[in-house]
């Protein structure tokens, strides 16, 4: 691709991702340019096979030149890119055989409603509690974000409170509302999550989203947070809300683990956890579990007795706990998922396969 326009390119780009409601762009060397749609790669076979000048032409449309500098001696760099009419994408660059590659996530402007993602309007009364600490679990590129950003949206709409988002990049960005809102993004705004955490504590700060917990410094801040009064949300990487709070735990030192047990066992408000699923009509549908806290679940986490709480999710029904097999299997009752899918998806198809 001689002397190509890679802005231009990379306009085109974003209108076929955008046209098709595609999710990601993959840019990689000997490649075709590659989307992303309904769960689905698709390679775009009338552009052509990308050369390593053509990748780094992306990256330069991409990121600053500090961050390329940067990138260079690290190897890794994430970054956001507005585009053309507002259109916003969260980036990560890397090497791969000593070549780059590129991945774009489109991060929607519009942040959308419970009710337009599919999920349980029982996370509305997460968003009204004054403090605690709630988690959204899954897998990369799942809908934690999304689901994030709509309980963030939900208290700029309901209540006047000061709100700070820590968020590697920044991903949606909100109109202040009824709530006055910060966001933080680490390196531009920041040095790191731990502390743009600490510093929440002398910025008069109601609610605290922190993008992603990726170390015990972090989570231990946060929990923290959440128990001074603080309502604190974040995500895990993370495949059920049992192994989130053994992920927690085991995150620290032995010597530490006990006071981390008391303190969650006291600050957890809840986990959500949740996957994305093709749906038979096109596009994707959530399916997830929500683990609550309350005085069984405490006493679960403080006595090491976490291989317990799944039993607790499967009968808490009436306590408002879903259970992501029941969730499955009410997927495949309207006619929106297969019975194929919904056992490839669950975490227990022994268990699906008893309500089936």
């Amino acid at each position: 691709m001689a002397s190509v326009d890679y802005k231009k390119e990379l306009e085109d780009l974003i209108d076929i991702v955008i046209s098709e409601k595609g999710s990601d762009i993959h840019l990689s060397v000997n490649a075709h340019p590659t989307i992303r749609v309904a769960g689905a790669l698709i390679p775009l076979l009338k552009k052509p096979i990308l050369t390593p000048e053509d990748v780094l032409g992306f990256l330069r449309v991409l990121i600053q030149k500090e961050q390329e500098e940067d990138f260079l001696a690290t190897k890794e760099v994430d970054f956001s890119f507005a585009a053309k009419d507002g259109v916003r994408f969260r980036g990560n660059g890397f090497f791969q055989q000593g070549t780059i590659s590129i991945a774009l996530r489109h991060i929607p402007n519009e942040i959308r409603t419970f009710e337009e993602l599919n999920l349980p309007p029982i996370l509305e009364t997460f968003t009204q509690r004054p403090q605690g600490f709630f988690l959204c679990v899954g897998p990369v590129g799942q809908g934690k974000s999304t689901t994030l950003a709509a309980m963030i949206e939900l208290i700029n709409n309901n209540r006047a409170e000061h709100v700070v988002t820590i968020e590697d990049p920044v991903e949606y960005i909100f109109e202040p509302k009824k709530s006055m809102i910060d966001q933080r993004e680490v390196r531009l705004d920041t040095a790191d999550f731990q502390t743009a955490l600490i510093s929440v504590f002398r910025q008069d700060v109601d609610v605290i989203m922190v993008g992603e917990m990726r170390n015990a410094e972090t989570i231990g801040t946060a929990v923290t947070a959440a128990e001074t009064g603080h309502l604190v949300l974040s995500t895990l990487h993370t495949n059920s809300a049992a192994q989130t709070i053994d992920r927690i735990i085991d995150s620290f030192p032995a010597e530490q683990q006990d006071q981390i047990r008391l303190q969650l066992s006291n600050s957890l408000a809840g986990i959500f956890s949740q996957r994305l699923i093709p749906r038979i009509s096109g596009g994707l549908v959530p399916t997830y579990e929500l683990l609550i806290n309350n005085a069984a679940v405490a006493n679960l986490i403080r006595e090491r007795r976490t291989h317990e709480v799944q039993t607790v999710i499967e009968t808490g029904l009436e306590h408002g706990m879903i259970d992501m097999n029941r969730s499955l299997v009410e997927l495949v009752q309207k006619g929106e998922i297969t019975v194929e899918n919904a056992f490839a998806y669950s975490i227990n198809p022994k268990g699906l396969e008893r309500l089936m």
